[in-house]
This record gives C-alpha cells, structure tokens and sequence, in this order.
C-alpha cells in the first residue's frame, strides 16, 4: 500500500493511493464499522486506523489489516452514511506522509562514490547526526532558500520509517521493524554546515527535508536492495546510484542504531546521498531560486520540489 497524508478544505487525514485517488482510511473504516452494524464505530476506527500516520504505525499489523478492509470497502461504496471516502488527488494537496516524526536519524558517508569525491574515507561505523521534524516539508511544497547562505545543495536519500519498537535488534530480524519506505531530500546549506565540525546548523535550517510523495508499505516494496536513486535538476540528472551500493544497508543501520536507542513507531532514518552533489562539482553549483529539483526511486515513485527564495 501507498500511504499519504492529505489536505482537503484545510484538514489533513491520513490516506492510500488507488490509482489516481486517496481514499480517507479512517472515515472508510468507520464507515465500514457502521456497515457491519457496529456501537462505537467513531471510537473504534480513531483507536484502530487514526487519521495521522504515527498513530496508525502504533496499530502494527493489525491496523494495516484493518487499513486494506477500509480500502476494499471504500472502492466499492465511494461514500457511506453522509461521508465522503474517495477523492481523486487532482482535488487534494499531499503532505509528508510522515508529520513530525519522533525522530529523524540521517546517515551520512553511505554511498561509496559520494565518500569519494567529499574526499573521505570509507568509515568503520555508519556517520550519525540528525535532523529536526521543523525541516519536513511536503511533496507539493517549495524548498524555502532563506537569505542566510547562496550555498543551498541537494542531497537525494532513500529513507525508512520504523513500524514498531526498536531496541537491540538483530539484522535477521531488522525488517520486520521497518513499516516503509519513502524519499528525502536532505537539503542542506553548505556553508552553514561547515562552520563547525558538527553538521548540525546546515542540516536543520527551516524546510529542509521535502518527503514524499508518499510511504510505500515495506510488504509492497519488498527488497530495499537494488533500486536505482536518481535526482535531476531542471531535467539534468546530477545523481545517480543504487541502493545495492549504501556501505551500510537497512538491515545492518537498524540492528545499530537500535543498539543506541529505542527507535519508535514513525521514527523516520535517511539512509545517506550518492555521489553527484553541487559541492562536489567543479565548479561548485548550487541551487538557486526557481530550480525544480526531482527525486526518483525504484519501486517507490518521485519527489520533485522547486526552490523559491523568501526573505531578503
């Protein structure tokens, strides 16, 4: 399944993708509840499939059962007792399918050739830092550029969103942990980020994590192995790469991070960026007002934003 959060007429609410449109899940399995003469189906769907992601996550394999009952409900009804269940995405704006995540664990040094050409070494244990929920814009939204900095770079990452608690796992079970997929671009203010030695600054200014367009449920995407990584900006592909190539997979990232922390439901890990940034490139080139930088993963779909400066 594809999950999304949308906004219609100024309310977000957790959603599927069919097709070319978003079904409500928790207003379907409500609906659904009602259908089957159910007391209490209002308590019941906002307990078992609630309006916002990290709730839902909280279900575990349950609510995702419950999840594709409502969509099998709602594509045959469409709308039932007064409710609206289906609505074509020409008429909603899709937001990050994850909304303040708990946490936001970025790996960074992950790609072998993006190692490279930052002139690193290969490192013996994953590069940890972190970005704030403050940074999570949608996949309909702009990059805001702020007057801070003329260094504004792309970073395209492939991400995962954790599905149940995590503390101390094992590689053999890592993915039995792991609810989804989705795309993250780690924009990222060069300058800012070299200030210190701690990259902290450049990574969490305002706006700086687009997300989309939606999750992928981690029994549709299957393998997180083996899919192509591609980013462009204004049609130019400026990144390209596999995930078969990350230094340190899925699997292995969850056993250790969980070795540092319990990872929570809705816990969204950036799993590094390819080789092909603007920093890298001779000369450097970074983004600018009006750019349209595009993300595409296999398996998973597009991510495409433009960038528009504000302030200033």
């Amino acid at each position: 399944m594809r999950f999304v959060h949308f906004r219609y007429e100024g309310h977000v609410r957790l959603g599927a993708i069919e097709e070319e449109q978003v079904i409500d899940l928790n207003l379907a399995y409500e609906s659904y509840l009602e259908a089957a003469g159910k007391l209490r189906a209002k308590q019941i769907a906002a307990a078992f499939v609630p309006p916002e992601m990290i709730g839902f996550l909280q279900g575990g394999q349950e609510s995702l059962a419950l999840a594709k009952e409502a969509v099998a409900f709602a594509k045959e009804k469409g709308a039932a007792f007064g409710k609206r269940l289906v609505y074509p995405l020409s008429d909603v704006k899709l937001e990050a399918p994850v909304q303040n995540p708990g946490k936001m664990i970025c790996v960074g040094h992950n790609y072998r050739e993006h190692i490279l050409e930052m002139k690193r070494e290969i490192p013996e244990y994953p590069v940890v830092f972190a970005k704030f929920s403050n940074t999570v814009i949608g996949p309909q939204d702009d990059i805001p550029f702020y007057p801070i900095s003329e260094q504004l770079d792309y970073e395209a990452e492939f991400a995962f969103v954790i599905g149940k608690r995590a503390r101390n796992v094992s590689q053999a079970e890592a993915l039995d942990y792991v609810a989804g997929y989705t795309i993250v671009n780690d924009v990222t203010y060069r300058d800012i980020q070299r200030r210190t030695i701690q990259w902290l600054q450049g990574k969490t200014v305002e706006g700086t994590a687009p997300m989309g367009p939606w999750m992928v449920s981690a029994d549709e995407l299957g393998n997180p192995a083996g899919l192509e990584v591609v980013l462009t900006v204004n049609g130019e592909v400026r990144q390209r790469s596999n995930t078969e190539n990350l230094v340190f997979s899925v699997p292995f990232l969850v056993e250790y991070l969980s070795g540092l922390m319990t990872l929570e439901p809705g816990d969204v890990i950036l799993t590094g960026t390819p080789g092909g940034v603007g920093d890298a490139m001779k000369p450097a080139t970074y983004l600018k007002d009006g750019d349209v930088v595009k993300i595409e993963i296999d398996r998973i779909g597009s991510l495409e934003n433009k960038v528009k400066r504000v302030g200033g």
